[in-house]
């Protein structure tokens, strides 16, 4: 099922013995649009502290009911490793909160292909991570989905608006679909674009560019989010742009 981002947030979390707390935000790998992890804010409970919890292993999102349910105890939540979500997350650090729940990191269990990369340092200090002694590292191609609401989006041709949204799919949890409001291009207008469209990112001018052209975006298929989980949709989309369909047997409408 495909689910807007901007509604997930918020979305409690259900732990065996009660609520932790509510989703602030999702992280993502910027090169294979992975969703990695869901950022939980505890609230009262734990006097805002945020927490990690990974995607694979939250339950499927209930609609009805707006929550997540997690198959731990609150306090394996509240004794989980501390994060500070104005630095990146370090690889070390993702390894303590799965060595925290007993679970598989995804770099071991296939979830996500992430490659090793360069990454830019955050904690100076070394750490004792799963026996080896190494440097606390944060990995630059983990970002915040709610950060980027608001990218500016270039079309080859011209601006065409910002990010408004990202739309998720929760089988694999991976991004979609993001959302652009054309503002004063295409007045009242909503458009989509797939993660297949990107050929760079601006991370310090807050700005995402496309190998689409302008003409090409204004005569896409317009946004309704009622029929965007819809087969037909998906079909017309990846037509008109020429992008593979995405790989699932999911049953849509």
């Amino acid at each position: 099922m495909l689910w807007n981002a901007s509604v997930l947030r918020g979305f409690e979390i259900e732990a065996t013995d009660g609520q932790i707390g509510t989703v602030d935000d999702l992280l993502f790998d910027d090169q294979s649009w992975q969703l990695r992890w869901v950022v939980v804010h505890t609230g009262m409970w734990l006097f805002g502290r945020k927490v990690l919890l990974p995607l694979s292993a939250l339950g499927k999102p209930n609609g009805d009911a707006h929550n997540f349910t997690v198959k731990r105890t609150k306090q394996q939540v509240q004794d989980s490793p501390d994060i500070f979500t104005d630095l990146p997350v370090s690889r070390q650090l993702e390894a303590r909160v799965y060595q925290h729940y007993d679970w598989n990191p995804y770099w071991q269990t296939g979830f996500a292909e992430i490659a090793n990369r360069v990454c830019t340092p955050v904690y100076m200090e070394p750490q004792q991570v799963t026996g080896a002694t190494e440097p606390d590292v944060g990995d630059p191609h983990l970002r915040s989905a709610m950060a980027m609401v608001g990218y500016h989006i270039e079309a080859q041709g011209g601006a065409i608006g910002h990010a408004e949204d990202f739309i998720i799919d929760d089988e694999g949890w991976h991004i979609r679909y993001v959302v652009i409001d054309t503002k004063n291009w295409l007045p009242g207008k909503h458009v989509v674009i797939s993660p297949q469209m990107i050929r760079d990112m601006d991370w310090i001018g807050h700005s995402i560019y496309l190998h689409a052209d302008v003409a090409k975006i204004k005569a896409s298929p317009p946004y309704d989010p009622d029929m965007i989980d819809n087969c037909a949709f998906r079909k017309l989309f990846h037509k008109h742009f020429g992008l593979p369909e995405p790989a699932d047997k999911r049953p849509h409408g």
